[in-house]
């Protein structure tokens, strides 16, 4: 019996890639970049599966150039918003994603450029390279203190949660704004209620953003957003890049109108080199690496593998954003 045939659209971690080999013909995309859009189009064609990451955009024009033998897409990622759900759901296939795996991995990175971000680590360090440290110096790179300070959270998902816990070690006041949470999930008994997002800006010593990229959320934090926060606020962004305008985060921070962003996600991204945040001392950037540690990117690739596989069995995924899929199965 033929085996099922697979595109993988990156080199993924070993564990999850093994999987897949044992099961199926497999061709594994192995460049560093993403596969161009036409290369995708054209290697498509005939699978019974596929699994993409969040670089990779499947819509409508890519799914009926697969053909209709096309079973599942597994996307190697919590976020979906690569995927055209609905038009998978349209075509009966089930969509695969990797949740709660990485929520403690991006909630140390999330606090790590709070951190960094608030004691100013990288201009320190760069400081230092720079041949320019010579004595010490009473006001030499002042930052702000987290221990005591308030936490906004916009978002309080799994990764929010998390990020609180850890912000409850440092006797920080937290504040959340999600109008979808229960307050059931809230973390501690002492959280401060649910609050509007507006309240959560003026009083936030660190905002940080938990949500996912929607229509609702898009430039959620944009020039009238960033004119409610602090001149003393730090911006904190382990969501998605076009949460944030990128044009006003820029405008925020050159005027001083905020003290500091940390970013593992912009808009666009990749960032240029030649991106005007680059310019500012007071904006972090590193390369979308919340999840990046050696466990949890190999637990994604072993997730994103059951997925798919599990799919071509045509049984449920473990982890599907389209479970009405089945519902219109006989």
């Amino acid at each position: 019996m033929d085996k099922p045939k697979v595109f993988v659209t990156r080199l993924i971690p070993e564990g999850g890639l093994e999987l897949i080999r044992r099961a199926c013909e497999v061709e594994v995309w192995p460049g560093e970049l993403p596969p161009p859009r036409q290369v995708l189009l054209d290697r498509v064609r005939g699978l019974d599966g596929l699994l993409c990451l969040l670089t990779d955009r499947v819509d409508a024009e890519l799914l009926d150039a697969a053909g209709p033998q096309l079973k599942v897409v597994s996307n190697m990622a919590v976020g979906y918003d690569n995927v055209d759900v609905a038009a998978a759901t349209a075509r009966g296939i089930p969509v695969g994603n990797t949740p709660g795996v990485l929520t403690e991995t991006t909630a140390d990175m999330a606090f790590a450029l709070l951190m960094a971000a608030a004691r100013r680590i990288v201009e320190g360090a760069d400081y230092v390279r720079a041949g320019k440290w010579h004595t010490w110096s009473p006001t030499l790179l002042l930052g702000y203190d987290v221990h005591g300070a308030t936490l906004g959270l916009v978002g309080l998902g799994r990764i929010g949660r998390a990020v609180a816990r850890r912000a409850a070690g440092f006797e920080m006041r937290i504040l959340y704004f999600d109008p979808y949470c229960d307050a059931g999930q809230a973390p501690f008994v002492d959280l401060v209620p649910c609050c509007s997002l507006d309240d959560l800006l003026a009083e936030a010593d660190f905002v940080s953003l938990h949500v996912p990229l929607t229509a609702e959320t898009y430039h959620l934090i944009g020039a009238e957003a960033l004119a409610k926060m602090k001149p003393t606020a730090v911006l904190v962004n382990t969501s998605r890049g076009p949460v944030v305008d990128s044009d006003a985060l820029y405008e925020a921070l050159k005027e001083g109108r905020i003290a500091y962003a940390a970013l593992d996600v912009t808009d666009p991204e990749p960032l240029p080199a030649d991106h005007k945040l680059l310019t500012l001392p007071n904006c972090l950037v590193v390369p979308h690496i919340a999840s990046a540690s050696h466990a949890t990117r190999t637990r994604m690739a072993i997730m994103a593998a059951e997925n798919l596989l599990a799919g071509l069995r045509g049984e449920r995924l473990p982890n599907c954003v389209n479970p009405e899929v089945y519902a219109a199965r006989p």
